[in-house]
């Protein structure tokens, strides 16, 4: 079976419009998807890339919304630009990994990605994380302790080191085996290469 490898960060809007459409693309294709969550201050810091909102050219920055706003209506997609972006999603994507290690990471995955870029919740505050989870019927108190873990504090920065390692400098940053895909407007060349794999 072929391994779709998403690497993303829910602080990446472009992530949030790939992981919508990658569970009909893993079935289609009989792949395995594998979420890969990782640090994207991380992946910026290690690569001396950066954030598309701290772009310093205006009208690259302007046609950046513009583009944005595109493949949201392309998609049809539930969306609303955070208000409070950018967030520090540090803790955030350490208790990713902590819904993972618990076994609940689906009902995790699936409660914080509309709370981010649909509803434009402020995830970046602990108090707001807890109730987003306590309303997905997850235990919101075990995943943050655990989130403050070393457990899951080795295992974020393991995922975000290993994404730089193999290339990735930005999210969503997908894998098919060895060869790197980058970017929510590659999913055909991922699908192709899933194709192939099969």
């Amino acid at each position: 079976m072929a391994r779709l490898e998403f690497f993303y960060d829910y602080g990446s809007p472009y992530s949030y419009l790939a992981n919508g459409r990658l569970p009909e693309l893993a079935a289609r294709t009989g792949a395995q998807l594998i979420y890969r969550p990782m640090l994207l201050g991380g992946v910026f810091k290690a690569t001396g890339n950066r954030s598309p909102a701290a772009e310093t050219i205006e009208a690259k920055r302007r046609y950046g919304a513009v583009e944005l706003s595109r493949w949201v209506a392309h998609l049809g997609v539930p969306f609303r630009m955070n208000p409070h972006f950018p967030i520090d999603t540090l803790r955030l994507m350490r208790a990713a990994h902590a819904a993972h290690a618990q076994g609940v990471f689906a009902a995790f995955h699936a409660a914080v990605y509309p709370a981010f870029w649909a509803l434009g919740e402020n995830l970046g505050d602990e108090a707001v994380v807890a109730r987003v989870l306590g309303e997905a019927g997850l235990d919101a108190g075990a995943i943050l302790a655990a989130a403050s873990a070393d457990a899951a504090k080795t295992a974020l920065r393991a995922t975000t080191d290993e994404a730089v390692a193999r290339g990735a400098f930005g999210a969503p940053t997908f894998f098919v085996g060895d060869e790197m895909f980058f970017g929510n407007d590659r999913l055909d060349f991922v699908e192709r290469a899933l194709r192939a794999a099969r």
